[in-house]
């Protein structure tokens, strides 16, 4: 007898009794004992439009394949395709276990100045302090985690992410305004310690940014001794700017800490000068970036310490990277301004002196300049483009390792 569903077509009736057979071939193979442990037979299940099958009642009770202990189970997987044989290690109930598999979490960090929230993705939330005690058993609670996210905070992050690089956890320091656009996008709109690590977990987990390298010792080092110069410098403009409308009470005093200021400045270019040629390698790095012309020592410095992927990506990467990159602003039929933000700022004041400088010493500079200029770029428009195109100078000599050489132009 062939059960036929008004559902099923003529194919899904005619592969019932071609199971129907296969079944009652099986039944005068196997003995009597194994057959009643076996499974139904097709004609008991009604098979639906939706491919499921539905287990019928009869006399050994409901028969279900957790039950059951034969070597094949019949399904139906579609209404329009043939049933077919499932073997006994893939049926409904049949999971494997994943016994000694420890899943490895997703972490955010919230750095503040005396604390770090720490978050784990569907986990527990803690908060250490922000200090030698509390960095240690962060790193240790932590230590198999898939991937640690948290934002950059000027210094506050810089131990507790030295610390988890140095124990071999994948860390990656983001932007804190990626974050926050990652948050408005989930429709989070609270902010605190404890929702921002949250947060930053969910963002590991999503996003997964790539964990980049610190930077040695000896770069944090001379990086630091040039923000300082660079702070003293800020300083002695405004000490200077004070003394064009001091009082004559005050004057002797602004004046001497400007010699104080000017004295400490030539210090920090002692101590700069002093740490580069200590290291062979910083020495010829600097040579190479001084053999352009328009980079001097200032601009080398800033380059050595505030750039330090200057070489490994490439022109497209390290132009977004410092931030002379246009973007589009296109929609439907509509086509905005191109404009360039975002970057490193300290890396573009930099190179806008640069190239102010190599439009009048520089040949391939001053071309490009005057080429912009002819077209009808505005000034800053034909600047903007020099500086990308001496970053990308810079970026393709510390790849090769070539010293400037300067092509022979056409024009002047």
């Amino acid at each position: 007898m062939i059960f036929y569903d008004n559902s099923l077509g003529f194919e899904n009736a005619h592969a019932v009794s071609i199971k129907e057979k296969l079944c009652n071939a099986l039944a005068y193979a196997r003995p009597r004992a194994v057959l009643r442990a076996s499974a139904p037979c097709m004609s008991k299940i009604r098979a639906t439009s939706s491919g499921k099958r539905q287990l019928v009642r009869s006399a050994l009770g409901l028969n279900s394949p957790s039950r059951s202990r034969s070597v094949a189970e019949p399904i139906a997987s579609s209404p329009n395709s043939y049933l077919g044989l499932e073997p006994a290690s893939r049926k409904v109930g049949r999971v494997r276990s994943s016994r000694g598999v420890r899943t490895m979490p997703y972490v955010g960090i919230d750095v503040s100045a005396a604390t770090l929230d720490v978050a784990v993705l569907e986990g527990a939330r803690t908060s250490y302090a922000n200090d030698d005690a509390g960095i240690t058993a962060l790193v240790a609670a932590h230590a198999t985690a898939t991937l640690v996210v948290l934002e950059a905070t000027g210094v506050y992050h810089r131990a507790v992410t030295a610390a988890l690089v140095a124990a071999a956890v994948p860390t990656a320091v983001v932007n804190p305004r990626h974050v926050r656009d990652f948050a408005r996008s989930l429709g989070q709109l609270a902010k605190t310690d404890r929702l921002d690590a949250r947060v930053l977990a969910q963002f590991a987990a999503r996003v997964q940014p790539t964990p980049r390298p610190l930077t040695d010792d000896a770069t944090q080092e001379l990086a630091a001794v040039f923000d300082r110069r660079r702070q003293l410098v800020a300083m002695l403009t405004m000490e200077k700017n004070r003394l064009g409308v001091a009082r004559a009470a005050v004057r002797p005093s602004v004046q001497a800490h400007i010699r104080f200021l000017e004295g400490a400045i030539e210090q920090a270019d002692q101590e700069l000068e002093a740490q580069i040629r200590e290291s062979p390698v910083w020495g010829a790095h600097e040579d190479l970036l001084r053999s352009v012309p328009g980079i001097g020592p200032q601009t080398a410095h800033v380059l050595m310490t505030h750039l330090p992927e200057l070489g490994r990506l490439s022109r497209r990467e390290i132009a977004a990277l410092v931030g002379v990159a246009p973007h589009a602003r296109d929609s439907g039929t509509m086509r905005g301004q191109r404009t360039c933000w975002g970057g490193r700022a300290v890396i573009r004041a930099t190179l806008y002196m640069a190239v102010v400088s190599g439009i009048k010493c520089n040949r391939v500079v001053r071309t490009c300049y005057h080429h912009l200029r002819a077209a009808g770029k505005p000034p800053k428009v034909a600047i903007t483009a020099c500086m990308r195109r001496l970053i990308t100078i810079l970026n393709a000599m510390v790849k090769t390792q070539q010293h400037w050489h300067a092509p022979i132009l056409t024009n002047p």
